[in-house]
């Protein structure tokens, strides 16, 4: 629904009404939300579509990081891998994780 928003409003040329009454009528979000979020992409085009990306890229990260260090993943370290340093481009953060993931497989395991 967003990316057919933010589409919409700049490919297609639709009104700030046109992109509330679509984002209404296709979810159980209050009007509020609506507005604020169709506001948003209105002054940041192609927000949702950068949104999907960065969620889509991070999501596969995470799948592979999940594969190459099997129970020695910790979903909380590896979040803050992602979070520690605030926004990066998505080539900068693959290669930030990919390192830490070879970090990882690298140290010892933990004594059970």
């Amino acid at each position: 629904m967003r990316l057919v928003v933010d589409t919409g409003l700049h490919y297609y040329g639709w009104s700030r009404q046109q992109a509330i009454d679509y984002m209404l009528a296709n979810s159980s979000m209050a009007e509020s939300d609506v507005v604020a979020e169709v506001e948003r992409y209105i002054v940041i085009p192609g927000q949702a579509l950068a949104y999907k990306v960065g969620q889509r890229v991070i999501r596969e990260l995470r799948e592979e990081a999940e594969a190459e260090l099997g129970d020695r993943f910790d979903v909380r370290a590896f979040h803050r891998q992602v979070l520690v340093d605030g926004a990066l481009p998505m080539g900068v953060l693959q290669t930030k994780i990919r390192e830490w993931i070879a970090a990882e497989k690298a140290k010892p395991a933990a004594a059970g």
